[in-house]
């Protein structure tokens, strides 16, 4: 079955250290049903880890579902020979008119344990890398859930001796009915940041805020998070752009456009959900999805070279699109300009409704750096 499956593969190799891939999995025949579709997914992961791969352990991955209300459960009685890892599932319905993608970090040479809480710890050399997948709840508002999500974060994170402020690296919110519920995710965030003196004056978390759905209809927000212990503050720095991009605080919000950390033998870089903005907050070429687009691939270039990065660089993309209309056009201009960046495009407005695309990713580049220890 996994000839229906095509893997787009990233690779950063160490000899001697610890190399890190990224994998994207998408379905190439749509006629299939969701279960032959997940059986031809699993078959080309079995492979990619298997043959491909051999050494590296999966860190993260992420489903994108196209209804998870029906195939969630479906999906997860799959899970048993294919978990290990920190596991994320979204309705985000891939754009080429399959019914499931599948987003995939490894690494070799680490070690990996779950902890108490469920979260997913990836040591090696004195750094414990903890990865949070799938959380929610179902309190009444938009508002409420955020900040449960965010304060139960926080006391896990203390669990393992580190804190919002000085670990955590990257946050993703997927928001049910985005247009309406956001404003609640908003709210709640600046305040609980407010609590761990995560302000203008200090930093903010590269995020991303999209549109996406859990299963169950109560659930309005789910979270994902990645935290690094170990690091020195030096370590972490943050990506601002500000010929092209404005302070997220200046419109009300609270994240960084990027960050990116230093180790001895590399530089890892989190782009933030990036849309057409200016750097007087303003949205640029409405209505204009080609425009967007350019316009977004400059500000998420521009972010990069502030972090001495290119595109080369980048191990995956995820695209997010209002307008399933707008998906031909995209998809040609990005398989034109990035034919071998792993990447997917997915339903998902964006937190704003004049902004038709959005994009985030991550990047990797080797440095030597004496101050700090490897990976």
């Amino acid at each position: 079955m996994q000839e229906h499956t095509s893997i787009q593969l990233f690779k950063f190799e160490v000899a001697g250290g610890v190399s890190e891939y990224h994998a994207m999995l998408r379905i190439t025949n749509p006629r299939l049903t969701f279960a032959e579709q997940v059986e031809s997914l699993h078959a080309a992961y079995d492979h990619l880890v298997g043959e491909q791969l051999p050494g590296a352990v999966t860190v993260f991955k992420r489903y994108f579902l196209s209804d998870a209300a029906n195939q969630t459960d479906a999906l997860m009685a799959t899970q048993v020979e294919h978990t290990g890892c920190a596991l994320s599932i979204v309705e985000q319905p891939p754009l080429d008119g399959t019914k499931i993608a599948l987003w995939v970090y490894l690494q070799t040479g680490v070690v990996t344990r779950t902890l108490p809480h469920g979260d997913y710890e990836v040591s090696h050399n004195g750094y414990r890398h903890i990865w949070s997948a799938g959380n929610f709840n179902k309190a009444s508002k938009s508002e409420y859930q955020t900040r449960l999500l965010l304060n139960d974060y926080v006391m896990r994170l203390a669990e393992q001796e580190c804190s919002l402020a000085d670990h955590c690296i990257r946050t993703w919110f997927f928001v049910q009915n985005v247009d309406v519920n956001y404003a609640g995710v908003v709210k709640a965030r600046n305040e609980v940041f407010l609590t761990q003196n995560l302000t203008e004056k200090t930093h903010f978390i590269a995020s991303t805020g999209i549109a996406g759905r859990h299963a169950h209809p109560d659930v309005l927000v789910q979270m994902d998070a990645y935290a690094v212990g170990g690091l020195q503050q030096e370590q972490i720095h943050y990506l601002y752009a500000p010929t092209h991009l404005n302070p997220t605080y200046e419109y009300g919000v609270s994240f960084e456009r990027g960050t990116y950390v230093d180790y001895g033998d590399r530089r890892q870089v989190f782009i933030s959900g990036t849309a057409s903005i200016n750097n007087r907050g303003e949205i640029m070429y409405p209505g204009d999805i080609r425009q967007q687009t350019l316009r977004m691939w400059e500000n998420v270039e521009t972010l990069l070279a502030e972090a001495e990065c290119t595109y080369e660089h980048v191990g995956h993309l995820l695209i997010y699109l209002r307008d399933i209309a707008d998906y031909a056009v995209v998809c040609d201009m990005f398989e034109e300009r990035f034919p071998h960046i792993p990447k997917v495009y997915l339903q998902a407005p964006v937190c704003r409704p004049g902004w038709l695309i959005e994009m985030e990713c991550m990047a990797v580049k080797a440095i030597h750096n004496e101050f700090y220890k490897p990976y």
